[in-house]
């Protein structure tokens, strides 16, 4: 892929990371890709601008916030690059559920990494990837690569954005009118999972599931018996989601699989480990055992249709939960069996599935690479050299 060479500051300033990032969306003529610079650009017949479709189920985007400025959009049909939606590096990107808007919770500084700071959820069009507006909000946590830190609820309505100032609070937007709504303490609770109609969940360091019901003039708290423990065994902060159906899978550090049923009063299922439902020794937390387990920056991916999680395994002992999987488990959370095992040649640090009938896996390799696998055979479809990044994120269904 040719791609234009952009010189200039490394300023996190908005107007130099909107330039720097149009330039690196022009690809070439005949893949969907957006420019959005003010500033004339140096022709070349074989660049082109044009705009996007809707968010496509085929589609996948690539958080690569400490390599270029921005999440990558790949078509996993093609193995092309679509595009680029910018953003700055310590940031979260969200999917308008109508297709029409993409949004970043994000900090930038006046002077690069010092100034006036500015806390924001930018808003981007989906089809041109040029700025629609900014949100102004009192703060965030600064980390990026978190996909439950920066959730979208009730159609697209409603924006819920993870903090920490020194507790952890959540703030709530309303996306309709683009404005800051209200700030909700919630002690000891993060990675949220947004409840419609209701407002939205958490998960808690004394090891139980946080709602909270955010439509009246004072939110309203409840939390559930604690069932995880969040110091000797704790849960993944990458878990499965449905929020169609407000379902959730929850994975530990050990292998145990907990669902939970959402809403004004969840209920949470007793676990399995996903070790016995592949038929091997379930792991355990005692040092110098060796197991399989679970493990790597995200490493459970859900595909809605089916409800099969697809899981990153590797050989170890515990407290190796960040080590890159060197296996695909494919469980049927249902039923409670692994269906399937796919050895991976370059262990993967992140894996997302598209929401299609017949889906794909993509993985982030140790090597920098992107992978494209067939979900049903494990096939290499493509392999995109310098393309692996951070957190991914597919298109869910509505």
């Amino acid at each position: 892929m040719k791609m234009m060479k952009v010189q200039g500051k490394s300023s996190l300033s908005a107007m130099g990371r909107r330039t720097a990032a149009a330039a690196c969306a022009l690809v070439l003529a005949g893949t969907a890709s957006v420019a959005q610079a003010s500033d004339p650009l140096p022709t070349d017949p074989e660049l082109e601008a044009v705009t996007l479709s809707a968010p496509k189920p085929s589609w996948v985007f690539v958080e690569r916030g400490f390599v270029v400025p921005g999440n990558s959009i790949y078509d996993t049909e093609t193995g092309k690059m679509l595009g680029m939606v910018e953003a700055s590096t310590l940031s979260d990107l969200a999917l308008d559920p109508a297709g029409k808007a993409y949004y970043v919770s994000e900090t930038i500084w006046t002077k690069g990494w010092r100034g006036t700071r500015q806390d924001m959820i930018t808003v981007y069009d989906s089809a041109t990837l040029k700025l629609k507006t900014e949100i102004t909000i009192p703060g965030r946590i600064l980390i990026g690569g978190r996909k439950f830190n920066f959730v979208i609820s009730d159609e697209g309505k409603t924006a819920y954005v993870y903090n920490l100032d020194p507790a952890s609070s959540v703030n709530m937007v309303d996306l309709a009118k683009g404005k800051f709504v209200k700030k909700i303490e919630l002690p000891g609770c993060a990675s949220l999972m947004p409840v419609p109609g209701v407002g939205f969940s958490a998960l808690c360091s004394d090891g139980s599931l946080a709602t909270v019901k955010t439509g009246g003039a004072k939110p309203e708290i409840t939390r559930t018996a604690p069932f995880f423990s969040a110091t000797n065994d704790p849960i993944f902060d990458n878990f499965g989601y449905d929020q169609a159906k407000k379902q959730a899978v929850f994975l530990t550090y050990t292998g145990q699989v907990f669902t939970a049923a959402l809403g004004a009063t969840p209920t949470v299922s007793a676990p399995f480990t996903i070790q016995a439902a592949a038929g091997v020794s379930p792991a355990d937390t005692k040092p110098l055992d060796v197991h399989w387990y679970p493990g790597a920056r995200q490493g459970l991916a859900l595909h809605l249709a089916t409800g099969h999680a697809y899981v990153l395994m590797h050989p170890g002992e515990y407290w190796t939960h960040k080590e890159p999987g060197t296996e695909v488990w494919e469980l049927d959370v249902a039923a409670k069996k692994v269906v399937k095992r796919i050895p991976l040649e370059d262990p993967a640090s992140a894996i997302a599935v598209t929401q299609e009938a017949n889906p794909k896996l993509v993985l982030s390799g140790e090597s920098g690479a992107l992978y494209i696998l067939d979900a049903k055979t494990g096939a290499e479809k493509f392999k995109l050299e310098k393309s692996a990044g951070g957190v991914l994120r597919t298109v869910e269904p509505q």
